[in-house]
């Protein structure tokens, strides 16, 4: 009898457990327990040709998509290699279907037709989407119009992608300020920040985490109004002991259109993120020569503005967490 009553007890608080859970499942916001938003660094360099940091190019994984931010030289490979050793299938080169620009600069660019032709070859289906400023539709066009013996040699008769001969097209759409991507994943709303050209910064607001990318940019309220309490601000950071070293000349173009050390801090403390990323830094490991116009930076010794700089700069200036970026970093 002791036997059945407890078996009947068993019974009755397994369906209530059983109910509860439902209910609460049933009660909690879509995805809210299913859904993780990562942030990987795909590129975190600058023009310079470090092997060891790709061209810009960042991507927020939520669920089962991946959004790319920036699209440098070298984003491809990274992304693969983000596959194999960080194990992000959704950043197979062919499941890339969605892309934002911050601005057109070369070294934020140049990865283009890789993104378009190689996400193609490896299985896109359906037209890239990318979003960026004015004169994105022109780039597209041309690299388009460059590869047009590429495309009509692969998707013709004998072609080896005819069975997906729609995977080569761009849809380019040129942005303003404001909301400029949705679905059930992300909202996405750029707005302007302060470079040499038309640029854009890019808040994604998930199910589960804000996230705010600066591109290439001199401080702007704009930015600590994107994020004002973000999950992870990724921003744009230069040291103040390589621009002591620069020539005269460049001081106006730095001070105009990038972020020091010393403002991004000041920065960071108004925007209040949980987590500041410090990307595009330029740096000149042992080994790789400055271009020749920065050639007095390595002349007799001078620092080259190692992370270490980077680090103790923003560091005695920020009393918030932060760290420094470097390929295939995840958050």
């Amino acid at each position: 009898m002791k036997f059945f009553w407890a078996r009947i007890m068993f019974v009755l608080t397994t369906l209530i457990a059983v109910t509860t859970a439902a209910r609460q499942s049933i009660n909690q916001p879509p995805g809210q327990h299913t859904v993780r938003t990562r942030v990987v660094l795909l590129g975190t360099g600058t023009p310079v040709p470090d092997p060891d940091h790709s061209g810009p190019a960042t991507a927020i994984v939520v669920g089962d998509s991946a959004y790319l931010v920036d699209f440098g030289p070298g984003v491809i490979r990274r992304a693969e290699a983000a596959v194999l050793a960080r194990g992000i299938t959704q950043l197979e080169p062919g499941n890339l279907k969605v892309a934002f620009v911050t601005h057109l600069h070369s070294d934020h660019t140049a990865g283009y037709s890789d993104l378009i032709f190689t996400g193609w070859t490896s299985g896109r289906t359906t037209p890239l989407e990318v979003y960026g400023p004015t004169g994105l539709s022109s780039m597209t066009e041309h690299i388009l119009q460059a590869y047009r013996v590429d495309i009509e040699t692969r998707t013709n008769p004998e072609g080896n992608q005819r069975a997906i001969a729609d995977g080569w097209k761009v849809n380019p759409h040129e942005i303003k300020p404001g909301v400029i991507y949705k679905d059930a994943n992300v909202t996405v709303t750029a707005f302007a920040t302060k470079h040499a050209m038309e640029s854009y910064g890019f808040r994604f607001e998930t199910p589960d985490r804000s996230i705010v990318i600066s591109g290439d940019t001199s401080p702007t309220e704009e930015t600590i109004k994107a994020c004002n309490g973000c999950d992870v601000l990724i921003h744009d950071a230069q040291t103040l002991d390589l621009y002591s070293k620069m020539p005269e000349r460049l001081h106006s173009f730095v001070s105009k259109y990038h972020t020091t050390t010393e403002q991004l801090a000041a920065l960071a403390t108004k925007a209040k993120p949980k987590l500041l990323v410090a990307y595009h830094t330029i740096a000149f490991r042992p080994g790789i020569s400055p271009p020749k116009f920065l050639s007095s930076i390595a002349a007799g010794g001078a620092s080259r503005s190692t992370e270490e700089i980077l680090q103790e700069e923003i560091g005695s200036r920020y009393s918030g967490q932060f760290v420094i970026g470097h390929d295939l970093d995840v958050y």
